[in-house]
């Protein structure tokens, strides 16, 4: 059989044997071994020209942030339309691509309000004003207006209700909303990449396969290998098929066979991160800002000594990525992604294939939930690659499989604080923990490069980590670990697991110190906008209910401060049953202030759904670790919370007018922290591991705990 061989640095120098039933083709490496290393500029006034023209009577406004169910393009559109003063049905919101505006950050961090809000609102005031003096429209420079002179955020209180639809809500009602997964071109065909069923981390490649075989299959259109299918250290194996179908049975019939080096299982990822052997060698090699005593100033007895672990967890998106590239004619390419950064997929796809970025066009569609998963380019660019071999249109749609094998995940994170008290107040804090790499992930960054940045640390690790009390001694350091599966960011980076930590602790120390749980934590807090926070959800809150014999009911708060901007509070109550050791959450009151709330209702279910990924990383979510991979293909391996399991919850929102600071990820840093309190509330069981196992209960309870 003949193959041709080019490089991949033209579109020009693009070859491929057409044959058969099908086509194969064989790439020989010519692009650069660093990562592309996406750009994310702050927005400005200036940027924000571009976001919202005027013409025959109409006003467009391309958001420049991805919609991923966040309903970002209604608050946006809200802000345009209060700014410009102008009806809900006469701006039409549409979502951008990279040909529709200039670079945009990246959708993460909970910025859509906070960085894009009073930019857009200055864009449309000079719009606005340039229209009422008589300008015909266009693009115009916009000014950087005053906050305090933006309509859109007008202080007075209570702001009137709004009335207008969640945009796109009857289209996705309908099923008529556009995901990546839905784009149809002429002559599309669908792809796969093959790769071991091995970590990533692990090199693998192609021992043997039955070409002849998967020939031989109705629908085969292709073999690609090319090394740009690689991922990580393993190979990939790109399919070609008329058909979804097909796909499905040329996968089964070129039955191939992997070679691997190495090998790994769950305690070997449980030994890298176990902080108390870290400890055992010396200090720990990172520091988190502000909480950096001498270890001298540290020195026992300590009155709170606790150890917590905390283990991978996945995104587990409803939708599984994908993405549908197409190569035209005259060698350019365009694709349509479900990522958080448009321009990143561009460049990636760009430099990869050896292309200029104005050949490469992305253009961003809804995302069915992302939560940090979909900020690097994977299937983006394997439907880049399959479409350039085919020299057509390709889709590729990962599977659930596919999702937890070759994704990156929450990495797993191990903790160890210590405190001590004097007459009454914390004297000393000490909090040390080790963790994979979340944003020098190694699903991008291959080993030397991750030693490389661990110089100067890796904030998405320290995120939180720095308790929002007065702490007196304080020292926060850590570890960073090249776990051998893929890690990176998962919603609020380090937050979620380094507050649950943080908030065990405070409970642990007000019950030794014998004060209420809210009132020591009030005695420490040093942000006024925290410290009404936490008193607003105790009132709410009101009693708790009470349990009986066989189960016993708990409460439990925890409060935190998200990017040191956005403050939450929350108490959950729960019940045990000391029969067979389940854990229900009964209810949880929640807090919440993220300065001006643009749109109340789309708020309280960010906070809504924070509540419940607190819930599953105490009770429910870890992501099981096999032989040399992910030990999980469907969510029945790892689950996640089910509708049943979640309990009324009660959302307050604080608005008292000050600049939005981003409410998207702010409660995971005290959802968590309230139900594991609550639980040691009600049978003393304080959890050093999570998510909190039946047997874990019912072991405590049959060692002589309180039940």
């Amino acid at each position: 059989m003949t193959r041709s061989r080019v490089r991949p640095v033209r579109a020009g120098r693009r070859a491929f044997l057409a044959a058969g039933t099908g086509l194969t083709v064989t790439f020989v490496a010519g692009c650069g071994a660093l990562p592309v290393i996406p750009r994310r500029p702050a927005p400005s006034a200036a940027d924000a020209g571009s976001w919202i023209r005027y013409a025959d009577g109409r006003y467009t406004l391309t958001i420049p942030r991805v919609e991923m169910g966040q309903n970002v393009l209604t608050a946006l559109k809200r802000i345009a339309c209060d700014e410009l003063g102008v009806p809900w049905d006469q701006v039409d919101a549409r979502l951008h691509g990279t040909r529709a505006l200039p670079r945009v950050k990246a959708t993460v961090g909970s910025d859509s309000i906070r960085e894009f809000a009073i930019p857009l609102a200055q864009a449309c005031a000079t719009l606005r004003d340039a229209l009422a003096a008589g300008h015909p429209g266009g693009l115009l420079a916009a000014r950087a207006l005053p906050y305090d002179t933006l309509r859109a955020f007008a202080t007075s209180a209570p702001r009137p209700p709004r009335s207008e639809p969640i945009e796109q809500g009857r289209a996705i009602v309908r099923g008529e909303a556009l995901y990546a997964a839905d784009v149809r071109r002429p002559g599309q065909r669908f792809g796969r990449v093959l790769r071991a069923p091995v970590s990533p981390e692990l090199a693998s490649r192609v021992r043997s396969l039955d070409e002849a075989a998967a020939r031989a299959v109705p629908g085969f259109a292709g073999l690609v290998r090319d090394p740009l299918l690689s991922l990580g250290r393993a190979e990939g194996v790109g399919i070609l098929a008329a058909t979804p179908g097909a796909l499905e049975r040329v996968a089964a019939a070129l039955a191939v066979r992997w070679s691997v080096d190495g090998a790994f299982d769950a305690d070997d990822v449980a030994r890298a991160i176990d902080v108390d052997a870290r400890l055992a060698h010396g200090a720990l090699g990172h520091r988190a800002g502000g909480g950096t005593a001498d270890l001298a100033d540290l020195a026992g007895p300590w009155d709170v000594d606790l150890r917590l672990d905390v283990p991978p967890a996945a995104h587990a998106p409803i939708e599984p990525r994908a993405a549908v590239a197409e190569w035209t004619a005259e060698g350019t390419l365009q694709a349509w992604v479900g990522n958080q950064d448009v321009f990143y997929v561009r460049d990636v796809i760009a430099a990869r294939l050896g292309l200029e970025a104005a050949r490469v066009h992305v253009q961003g569609m809804r995302v069915g939930g992302a939560f940090g998963g979909k900020t690097i380019a994977t299937v983006e660019l394997e439907a880049a690659v399959l479409a350039r071999a085919a020299g057509g249109a390709v889709k590729v749609q990962w599977t659930r499989a596919q999702e937890f094998a070759f994704g990156f995940h929450r990495p797993a994170s191990s903790h160890r604080i210590r405190a001590r008290l004097r007459d009454g107040r914390i004297d000393a804090w000490w909090h040390g923990f080790a963790s994979g790499h979340i944003l020098f992930t190694n699903a991008v960054l291959p080993a030397w490069m991750q030693r490389l940045t661990d110089v100067i640390g890796d904030d998405g690790v320290a995120r939180a980590a720095v308790p929002p009390y007065r702490t007196g001694a304080t020292r926060v350091e850590f570890d960073l670990v090249r776990l051998p599966i893929l890690g990176g960011p998962w919603r609020g980076l380090g937050a979620g697991p380094n507050a649950l930590a943080i908030e065990t602790a405070m409970d642990a120390l007000a019950r030794a110190a014998g004060r209420d749980p809210v009132a020591f934590r009030l005695a420490h807090i040093e942000s006024p906008r925290l410290a009404r926070v936490l008193r607003r959800v105790r009132d709410a809150a009101g009693r708790p209910p009470s349990g009986d014999g066989a189960r016993r009911v708990g409460r439990g708060v925890a409060c935190g401060i998200y990017k040191g901007a956005s403050f939450a509070a929350v108490i959950a109550d729960v019940d045990v049953d000391t029969a067979d050791g389940t854990v229900r959450v009964l209810q949880m009151h929640c807090v919440h202030d993220c300065g001006r709330v643009i749109d109340a209702d789309q708020v309280r279910a960010q906070c809504e759904g924070n509540l419940v990924w607190g819930l599953g990383m105490v009770l429910r979510e870890a992501l099981p670790i096999g032989t040399s991979t992910i030990g999980a293909a469907s969510f029945a391996d790892a689950p996640i919370p089910r509708m049943g399991e979640v309990p009324p919850l009660h959302v307050e929102l604080v608005d008292d007018g000050d600049p939005p600071t981003g409410a998207g990820e702010t409660a995971i840093v005290a959802s968590a922290g309230a139900i594991a309190n609550a639980i040691f509330d009600a049978i003393g069981y304080r959890p050093n591991r999570v998510p909190v196992r039946p047997a874990d209960v019912l072991a405590h309870l049959r060692a002589g705990g309180r039940g």
